[in-house]
């Protein structure tokens, strides 16, 4: 499995839709969460870079897809924050249409990285989310994110709970706790990242989430 560098990361560009994305080549592993989930820290925390994606203390301020390279025809997708945002509903349908459309249709998709707040995961749009992502044949990581706010022994009973809710789904989904603060969980989400960008989205799914 090949390791790649991820600290190489730099900015692209910014779309409101599939449309403005570039050509549909290559691998793209996408970024998705409520807008409280913090996947903008995540990305940060990932590649090293502070300000590489922007955080905000109001959420849902991220309201395009952002692409970043990691090397030529490899890269990460920030896709807009859904749920929670303070705004008007027609931008929210807005943002719905452009993930729904992005996840479908984006043949470059291999992999879909969905982050939700360790202490209040699986929400309707959560569920919805992992619902395209599997109906779409996408393997999957769920990233339990600000695990340091839990005691250990909470960590591993939340991360133990979301997995057996998610057992019955058919397909490959990973369930680990994050946090971009105390840096844990971020050599599990690299090694999953180096696997899909190797191509091994090839492999017959398992769906052993143990």
């Amino acid at each position: 499995m090949t390791q790649f560098n991820y600290q190489k990361a730099h900015f692209i560009i910014s779309a409101p839709d599939i449309r403005h994305l570039p050509p549909d080549s290559g691998i793209e592993i996408a970024f998705a969460g409520r807008s409280n989930a913090g996947k903008s820290s995540a990305l940060n925390a990932l590649t090293q870079q502070n300000g590489l994606a922007r955080t905000s203390k109001t959420p849902g301020r991220t309201q395009l897809i952002n692409l970043f390279q990691i090397e030529e025809g490899l890269r990460l997708v920030d896709l807009p924050g859904y749920g929670y945002a303070q705004v008007p509903e027609e931008m929210k349908r807005k943002w719905q249409r452009s993930l729904g459309e992005y996840l479908q249709k984006r043949e470059c998709l291999k992999g879909v990285v969905i982050l939700m707040d360790i202490r209040h995961p699986l929400k309707d749009l959560d569920m919805q989310m992992i619902d395209w992502a599997v109906g779409s044949e996408l393997p999957t990581l769920v990233l339990l994110t600000k695990a340091d706010k839990l005691a250990s022994g909470a960590r591993k009973k939340q991360l133990m709970s979301v997995r057996e809710e998610l057992a019955n789904k058919v397909g490959d989904i990973r369930v680990e706790y994050f946090s971009s603060l105390k840096k844990i969980g971020i050599d599990k989400l690299r090694n999953t990242l180096n696997e899909w960008f190797s191509g091994s989205e090839e492999q017959p799914i398992n769906d052993d989430n143990a």
